[in-house]
């Protein structure tokens, strides 16, 4: 019996990192990395195929186009490498990357991966909701909180509307939209993208959250079809399997939007219910994932010392 249970868990093991590539595999044809490079994506599996990710009774189905990056070395990239601060991959299930860039690259943009436990989401609301009025509380908030970021040493940031206007595929049960944000810190003003990428389930919601600049809004808008369709639920917890009695989240679509823009935004499309441990998380995300991506901080490799949010 315990040599069967050995040669099981061996097997579960082998199976478990089965799909993952060294990056000389990964990137056949790129042989400019530096030593420094070499050294850190050494440390990295890419990984592609089926990725189980119990934490959100889900599978991510990861085709050639993308790899994907576990936790460990998801915040390898995000702190090692991009220069973010340690919190900005607290939450993170993994990373996804298209696969012609190694995330070492200048033009490198990925995805962070997360799951929110906070129950059945309604799509009911996706076809009515006022988009252009949200966009205009949203931008309010965000003015509202720039003298409490320079007070915090924070860029100020103006949010000049949505870079991709919210879009809900029912079949997929995705919500995605982007907003072009303006960071400028001591004169200094760049834009950035916030693309974002919801799946609905049972019991919570799959989060694809963009790190990339605007530059990249028409690779990432290409990219988005396949996105909204790689997470397969677990048997039982996809959005169709939803039944009476199961938990409801405390938001709706509108507040997956509007969220990160702060509790007066969240009033103002009757999200009051939101736990103050939602709304902190997505704060975070405003000065963390948008700061550390303003200009894509590759400080171990360039050099360069610019400020992180």
């Amino acid at each position: 019996m315990k040599r069967y249970f050995a040669a099981a868990l061996l097997f579960a093991l082998v199976a478990s990192v089965a799909n993952a590539r060294p990056y000389r595999e990964m990137f056949p044809n790129k042989t400019d990395f530096s030593d420094e490079e070499k050294q850190v994506l050494g440390k990295l599996d890419f990984q592609q195929g089926a990725i189980r990710l119990p934490a959100a009774k889900a599978t991510l189905n990861v085709p050639a186009g993308f790899y994907y990056l576990s936790s460990e070395d998801t915040k390898t990239v995000l702190v090692d490498i991009w220069g973010n601060p340690p919190g900005s991959a607290a939450d993170a299930l993994g990373m996804l990357f298209p696969a012609q860039y190694a995330p070492t690259e200048a033009g490198a943009w990925g995805s962070v991966i997360e799951y929110s436990a906070d129950g059945y989401v309604s799509d009911a609301d996706a076809q009515t909701i006022d988009y252009d009025e949200l966009l205009q509380n949203i931008k309010d908030s965000i003015a509202e909180k720039n003298a409490e970021r320079q007070k915090q040493g924070f860029p100020t940031v103006t949010l000049f509307g949505w870079a991709s206007a919210p879009h809900y595929d029912q079949s997929a049960h995705a919500l995605h939209w982007a907003r072009d944000l303006l960071f400028n810190e001591n004169g200094n003003a760049q834009h950035t993208l916030n693309y974002s990428v919801r799946t609905l389930g049972r019991e919570g919601v799959f989060q694809f959250d963009f790190v990339a600049g605007l530059e990249q809004l028409k690779e990432i808008e290409t990219a988005i079809p396949s996105v909204t369709k790689l997470v397969q639920f677990d048997k039982g917890m996809a959005y169709n399997d939803h039944v009476d009695g199961d938990k409801i989240a405390a938001y709706g679509m509108a507040g997956m939007i509007a969220a990160g823009a702060g509790a007066k935004v969240a009033a103002k499309v009757g999200l009051l219910a939101i736990a103050a441990a939602f709304l902190k998380k997505a704060w975070i995300l405003v000065f963390v994932v948008f700061g550390g991506a303003v200009s894509f901080v590759k400080r171990l490799f360039t050099g360069k010392k610019t400020p992180n949010a």
